[in-house]
């Protein structure tokens, strides 16, 4: 059994001009102690996804009936809101994306983390301060006896990020969701973040689910990929299969997207044209069609994921078996 299961995920919001279905039916799983990234552009539901799966998702905003969420046993869309509180931090935490709004001004970042031992692992005011001290130590920030009353203002942005990753793992949980870990961050302390992620993951075998806007960051840190557009899941499979033969024309998109290492300075990368539907009126069927360069009659109907290999693709060309990228016609 998979530690994580979703099924038919759907998290609308009403507004005053309609309702606004940010995601619209999605399907993933990760496996005890696997890896999952989540890409794909703004506007895609990728950090819906994450709240929603934390059941974090305020009014106006709500998980639609008929969502299954399996977590280790238990369904999390059945749990009162007492019990996912011991879910929350405990079993499943989250990194923000940004954390110098995630972190309280006026605390110290050692109070922060050793508030979350507390909370969840029932422990004394001075067992969880040695607990805030060992954690800074685990995730790599140096004199953590002294840094541990600094307040996040004094210190910079990748320490900060690495605090949330302290307090995040401080009741050892099962699954992490990392919602854009490195964002903001210089490609330097990107890398050290993403290296400290990896060799945490492997030394405390947890789970981990991956949203990012990059496939860079995706190559590097996962085993299993979900490419989301418009609400919905429309490629998944082995990140090595997806990067290397792309099925969907979504994702096949996006890699050619890519500036590569040797590229000439004279050779245009390729833009998807147009932009984002708005969630507020999901165009009827492929949702993608209207940016697709492959696109024909048959896409005005709505695909469902095709089995190609090891991967899936929701996408018509693939209904007779796995698409030769840059080609029109499905592969014989």
């Amino acid at each position: 059994m998979p530690l994580l299961s979703v099924e038919n995920l759907r998290t609308w919001f009403a507004t005053p001009r309609g309702t606004l279905r940010a995601v619209d039916g999605i399907d993933f799983e990760i496996a005890l102690g696997g890896t999952l990234g989540v890409v794909g552009e703004s506007g895609s539901g990728k950090s819906v996804t994450a709240l929603s799966v934390m059941r974090l998702v305020d009014r106006p905003g709500r998980v639609i009936d008929g969502t299954r969420i399996h977590f280790d046993g238990r369904e999390l869309t059945e749990l009162d809101e007492q019990a996912m509180e011991k879910v929350r931090g405990n079993d499943i935490s989250m990194i923000f994306q940004e954390p110098m709004t995630s972190l309280n001004p006026v605390f110290t970042v050692g109070n922060q983390i050793a508030e979350a031992v507390r909370l969840h692992q029932q422990l004394g005011a001075k067992d969880a301060a040695e607990r805030a001290v060992e954690m800074m130590r685990l995730v790599g920030i140096p004199s953590a006896e002294r840094r541990v009353h600094d307040y996040p203002h004094q210190m910079s942005g990748g320490m900060r990020q690495r605090v949330m990753i302290a307090m995040a793992l401080s009741c050892n949980p099962k699954l992490l969701i990392a919602d854009e870990p490195t964002t903001a961050l210089d490609a330097t302390v990107q890398a050290q973040i993403l290296e400290l992620m990896s060799e945490l993951r492997e030394r405390l075998g947890m789970s981990i689910l991956l949203i990012t806007h990059d496939l860079g960051v995706i190559a590097e840190m996962v085993d299993e990929v979900a490419v989301m557009y418009a609400g919905r899941i429309v490629e998944r499979g082995p990140v090595a299969d997806v990067f290397a033969s792309p099925q969907h024309p979504y994702t096949e998109a996006l890699l050619q997207s890519i500036p590569l290492l040797g590229m000439r300075y004279t050779t245009p990368l390729k833009a998807i044209r147009g932009t984002v539907p708005s969630p507020l009126d999901w165009p009827s069927g492929c949702r993608f069609a209207p940016r697709c360069d492959y696109a024909f009659d048959r896409c005005s109907s709505d695909p469902p994921l095709f089995d190609v290999g090891a991967q899936k693709s929701a996408c018509w060309l693939c209904e007779s078996g796995r698409r030769v990228p840059g080609t029109v016609r499905a592969a014989s």
